[in-house]
């Protein structure tokens, strides 16, 4: 019987090709999204279902995860992928902003998981794929929520898997780097206040860089998309996954570098 990943922000980017990547080699999908009628015609095909879970809905995400059991019979492996960058001088975020990113990245990915537990402990099996990136272990400029968020879901992700393994469920950490998604146009929420406009030159210089580096160094979603695959069917009790062409070279460099000199190489991208 072919088994069943339910993957969530399914619209584009990462969770799109890791839906199609999934159907491919003979799963079910549920690829969910908030607007599924505005699915990619790409996934509509046999072997996907598309269901609506909007992550900061708390019955959308219950109805929507018990969619897809109902509809495949069990539900496999969960793919934690819905999200969205908040970039911006920390002091020009918003309350509302900062709620949003934490709704979204944190409390969203939360929800789904508690969600499917029970499913998975009632079958002492399954496994979470938890989608953060680099920024999990490494500062950028103007990161500081969306930073805040990723490391977030690394602590969360740690701990869970201490819990779970003695149920039978794995937890896995994708850490995509560059992406070439769109991430910092469609997917991203830029911040800024006209009354700090001590900032503006600062943060144009660098959202520029960002742009260029997921423009001329960024991996296809296609790469990352076989990382979740593997994260979620190589049976090891591996935790973190490194995707994409930078982001093994970027965090063996945060992990060796002294902070000064680190600092110093981020600053020089731009």
């Amino acid at each position: 019987m072919p088994k069943t990943v339910l993957i969530t922000g399914a619209s584009s980017g990462i969770g799109k090709a890791a839906a199609l990547h999934f159907a491919d080699r003979g799963w079910q999908v549920a690829a969910t999204m908030r607007d599924p009628d505005r699915a990619d015609a790409t996934l509509r095909r046999d072997g996907i279902r598309v269901l609506r879970i909007d992550v900061t809905d708390p019955a959308s995400v219950q109805s929507g995860v018990q969619a897809a059991i109902d509809a495949f019979g069990a539900v496999d492996a969960l793919v934690n992928n819905a999200g969205y960058g908040l970039m911006g001088p920390f002091e020009a975020i918003s309350r509302e902003q900062a709620a949003r990113q934490f709704d979204t990245n944190v409390f969203g990915l939360m929800e789904v998981t508690r969600a499917i537990l029970p499913h998975f402990r009632e079958r002492r099996a399954g496994v979470i794929v938890n989608l953060s990136s680099v920024v999990g272990r490494l500062g950028i400029p103007l990161g500081a929520l969306y930073n805040a968020s990723k490391w977030a879901v690394e602590g969360f992700s740690e701990a869970l898997r201490f819990e779970l393994e003695p149920l039978g469920i794995r937890v896995k950490i994708i850490e995509p780097g560059p992406i070439r998604t769109d991430f910092f146009g469609r997917s991203m929420d830029i911040a800024r206040d006209p009354d700090l406009p001590v900032y503006d030159a600062y943060a144009d210089r660098m959202l520029a860089a960002l742009k260029r580096s997921e423009h001329l160094m960024g991996s296809p979603p296609g790469k990352v998309a076989r990382i979740v695959y593997r994260a979620a069917t190589d049976g090891s009790p591996r935790l973190r996954y490194p995707a994409g062409g930078l982001a093994g070279p970027t965090l063996l460099l945060r992990r060796f570098l002294p902070d000064a000199l680190f600092r110093w190489f981020l600053s020089r991208a731009r």
